[in-house]
């Protein structure tokens, strides 16, 4: 009798759990047994790990073997378990040494030739391993760049089970040739990118032959946006306070324009937040081969015909990241966002307050981030021209009432900044106005006033303007003397909700943080509230009013 262990690691969402391969051989017929609540593609490692061991020139052990995953009440799925399968196996057949592989945690799906093909999850499932004590991971080579991620944890990669055997044994580690002609796509990362995954989401990249900026770096610059004053002065508050923005206005004004640069005026993401967001893209298999951390804010905008189980999260067995959770850290843009399902739009209201969210289903309940910064677009009306002046708006007002309703009062309480998009005119259109300023100009300003409130949020749990509850900014960071008295006329006349107060607070923040000031003055609280109520005030062109 034979028995030899080894790791590996069980994805649920984005959290990891070890779980412990044992293989068990025993006299009798031969026969293989996979135990421990396997979903149907770990079933089916059998044959795909029996044909990778006879492959890979070892002998098969004609007797009772049986396998089994614990702990046996956590769900598994995916093909990731087949290395560590195969090297229990091994283990037991006394092929290797059982003693090599205890405390190993391997990772990766077998082909039937013996080649070890990548798999989706492999940041998260390092991490988990590296918490629960492990420091010895075994991962397919093309993702051992994903997984030299997590420090204090020795990496190996291998491109097949042979390399493996050959390393545990003690022999000469067999070079292995690349299965297609030179110039092909590897089909061997068909496992870490599924094409559809990602719903509409990107990271935000920078275009080919496209100059903007400084140093020539190519991207949606900022200064190809024609007019717009008030829009991009909205776009630069939330930018630099991480607020939700509504823009509303008649077709062709510039709302997709203005969505689509604003993930290049937020900074580079931290370490930590490169290391959540890349965990979520592997996760979902949307993370580009070749490209081990996300740097960049990424930037997702579903299709309004997107469902509340695609935006949120789910689907069948063990709920899945949706759009919520792969613009973590970035940017969440819903272009006609009147066109959504208003169940889908409701869904999101959990997840703009707490930053995370929580998906119950009878697999089991999933935690996912959800940290994000929405841009919310839509037109006046289903033809879009009910503002416009002479454009002959057919649209009853009983239409109109509906289709604005659409958005619910308790989502767009949660919306900082709502700006109406004013059409463009033909001097800005044809540039006799001069170009606005840059995104290097405005994300440099960005940045500074992002360094003010973390000076300021030091030693806090917040980051943000957008994070710092109410109370706080009442009691601990309060505005200067008489500055809320617009605000406070406001809240009693029914014009804000008490939500809504709180949120014109840390929207003052924000612009005093960018006109470099200690705490909002009167009218930094005046500009927070023209952007909050979309009611002008004349604070938008007072003098010293600009960021």
């Amino acid at each position: 009798m034979g028995f030899a262990r080894a790791c590996s690691v069980a994805l649920i969402g984005v959290d990891g759990v070890v779980v412990e391969v044992q293989a068990d051989l025993e006299p009798g017929v031969a026969a293989f047994t996979l135990v421990g609540l396997p979903d149907k593609t770990l079933v089916e490692s059998r044959d795909r790990v029996r044909a990778a061991v006879v492959n890979s020139g070892a002998a098969w052990p004609q007797k009772k073997l049986t396998v089994g995953l614990s702990p046996a009440s956590v769900p598994k799925s995916g093909a990731g378990f087949d290395l560590a399968v195969a090297a229990a196996v091994l283990g037991a057949a006394e092929v290797v040494d059982p003693g090599a592989i205890a405390d190993l945690v391997l990772i990766g799906e077998l082909g039937l030739d013996g080649r070890v093909r990548p798999v989706r999850g492999i940041l998260p499932a390092v991490l988990a391993a590296a918490e629960a004590g492990y420091r010895q991971v075994v991962v397919p080579q093309q993702c051992a760049a994903e997984a030299a991620l997590v420090p204090e944890v020795s990496v190996l990669g291998v491109r097949s089970l042979r390399q493996l055997i050959a390393v545990l044994t003690g022999g000469e580690v067999p070079e292995e040739e690349p299965g297609d002609p030179p110039g092909r796509p590897d089909p061997m990362l068909a496992g870490l990118l599924v094409p559809g995954a990602g719903l509409g989401t990107g990271l935000a990249r920078a275009r080919p032959g496209r100059e903007g900026g400084e140093g020539g770096e190519g991207f949606p610059d900022l200064a190809d946006v024609a007019g717009q004053h008030t829009a991009r002065r909205a776009l630069e508050v939330a930018a630099a306070g991480g607020h939700h923005l509504f823009l509303s206005g008649p077709p062709g004004a510039g709302k997709t324009m203005l969505a689509e640069r604003l993930p290049w005026l937020l900074p580079p993401l931290t370490r930590q937040d490169s290391v959540e967001v890349t965990a979520v893209h592997s996760v979902a298999g949307i993370l580009p081969p070749g490209e081990p951390l996300v740097a960049r804010p990424p930037y997702c905008a579903p299709h309004h015909s997107a469902t509340m189980q695609s935006l949120v999260g789910g689907g069948t067995g063990i709920p899945r990241p949706g759009a919520v959770s792969l613009a973590h850290r970035g940017v969440l843009f819903l272009d006609e966002a009147a066109e959504f399902h208003s169940r889908a739009l409701d869904a999101l209201r959990q997840p703009l307050e707490s930053g995370h969210v929580v998906i119950a289903r009878a697999a089991g309940v999933v935690r996912l981030p959800a940290r994000f910064l929405m841009v919310l677009a839509a037109n006046p009306c289903p033809c879009g021209r009910h503002t416009l002046h002479g454009a002959g708006c057919e649209c009853p007002p009983s239409v109109i009432r509906r289709y604005q309703a659409r958005l619910s009062g308790p989502l767009l309480d949660r919306v900082d900044l709502r700006v109406e998009v004013e059409p463009v005119t033909r001097g800005d259109l044809l540039g006799q106005g001069g170009r606005g300023e840059s995104t290097a100009v405005v994300a440099d300003r960005v940045r500074r006033a992002r360094e003010r409130a973390a000076a300021r949020l030091a030693d806090t749990p917040w980051r943000l303007n957008s994070e710092v509850p109410g109370q706080q900014l009442r009691t601990r960071w309060q505005a200067g003397p008489g500055a809320l008295a617009p605000a406070e006329r406001d809240l009693e006349r029914g014009l804000l909700t008490a939500r809504g107060l709180d949120r014109v607070l840390r929207v003052a923040w924000t612009v005093a943080d960018l006109r470099g000031r200690d705490r909002p003055e009167a009218l930094d609280v005046a500009v927070a509230l023209e952007l909050r109520t979309g009611i002008a005030r004349g604070a938008m062109s007072a003098p010293g009013a600009g960021t």
